[in-house]
């Protein structure tokens, strides 16, 4: 008995390591798959739990969190995180959250601290995702965090004590006890997926076109949107002219130089997100009267301005748009175009 038994199983186990062999030939075979390599996972692996594990070793401080926050943050969250425009608001909203339109932010709703340094280090900034080093993820987040009065001014971060903050809303969130149940599949009068679907990324990361057309959403997320938000704002300011606007795109007035069409990559991909939808003040592309008087200062002043940063009556301009790996080539093709687009 025991030998048949013993038998038994090493026929068992011959047959499975058969099929096994069998089926990493086949996908050898086909080319199907590859082993992920350690250097592979560790770049997909950077997620961040509440007890700090994923953190990477480092530190960062309060001080020199602000002077990265003025320079990558501020534009589109404000000096104070109060928020610019349609962007998010990072601080304050402390005790809203039982009203009917609460104001979530970092110190009013979310529940780790873990969260901020990831989705910072993960998304920011917008127009350059991934840019970041840990250590300026360390001080940015250091700093928003003092925004939200949640550490002092002379606080430093580390990857040992981070998890040891306690979020004002932690308690606020528990398990959902709910069970999950089986949702019944639209078959009429469904969405239009091409509607829905992403069309463009930053940097592969950063989803720019996943709003449907007219949805009041910001401008720079959708491009037929801007074009008709553009359009709109030029009709308004011919109506009081008593002119009449003619219709076409950007650049309606003539082709474009070669310099010009070169900048045209670094604008979709850099610029775009302020110059599209006139975030904090930013002359928007195609209104000519907003870059009249920029363009009369010549050609010189506007690439100054724009790599090593501006500060002026109606907005801010950070050094190269807060994309310090660009050029200065690249920088000036894409004031070529977009200036070439807005006469």
């Amino acid at each position: 008995m025991f030998r048949s038994l013993k038998k038994g199983v090493l026929v068992t186990a011959l047959g499975a390591a058969l099929a096994f062999t069998g089926t990493a030939a086949q996908a050898e075979k086909f080319g199907i798959g590859a082993t992920a390599t350690a250097e592979e996972i560790a770049g997909w692996d950077i997620d961040i739990r509440p007890d700090g594990k994923g953190l990477p070793v480092g530190q960062g401080s309060v001080a020199e969190g602000e002077a990265l926050y003025e320079q990558f943050c501020a534009t589109c969250h404000g000096l104070f995180g109060e928020g610019e425009g349609r962007w998010p608001v990072l601080a304050g909203g402390q005790d809203t959250l039982t009203e009917e339109r609460p104001t979530k932010t970092v110190g009013s709703y979310w529940p780790y601290a873990s969260t901020l340094y990831d989705y910072i280090r993960r998304a920011m900034p917008f127009t350059a995702p991934r840019s970041l080093s840990d250590e300026q993820v360390y001080h940015i987040t250091a700093y928003v965090l003092y925004l939200n009065e949640i550490v002092d001014e002379d606080f430093v971060l580390t990857h040992e004590n981070l998890a040891q903050i306690e979020m004002p809303n932690q308690e606020g969130f528990f398990v959902d006890p709910r069970p999950d149940v089986k949702n019944t599949r639209c078959m009429k009068d469904c969405a239009d997926p091409d509607k829905l679907q992403i069309a463009g990324t930053l940097r592969g990361i950063t989803p720019v076109g996943h709003f449907v057309e007219g949805a009041d959403a910001p401008a720079a997320s959708h491009d037929a949107q801007m074009e008709q938000e553009a359009m709109k704002e030029k009709e308004r300011k011919a109506a009081l002219r008593g002119e009449t606007v003619a219709g076409g795109g950007h650049a309606a007035g003539g082709a474009l130089s070669e310099q010009a069409l070169a900048g045209k990559s670094t604008y979709e991909g850099a610029c775009k997100v302020c110059h599209g939808s006139g975030l904090t003040g930013s002359p928007k592309m195609g209104d000519s009267d907003a870059w009249a008087p920029r363009i009369k200062q010549g050609m010189a002043v506007m690439v100054e301005h724009a790599i090593k940063g501006f500060s002026g009556e109606t907005g801010v301009m950070p050094p190269k748009g807060g994309r310090v790996d660009l050029s200065d080539k690249q920088v000036e093709e894409a004031v070529a175009y977009m200036v070439e687009s807005s006469q």
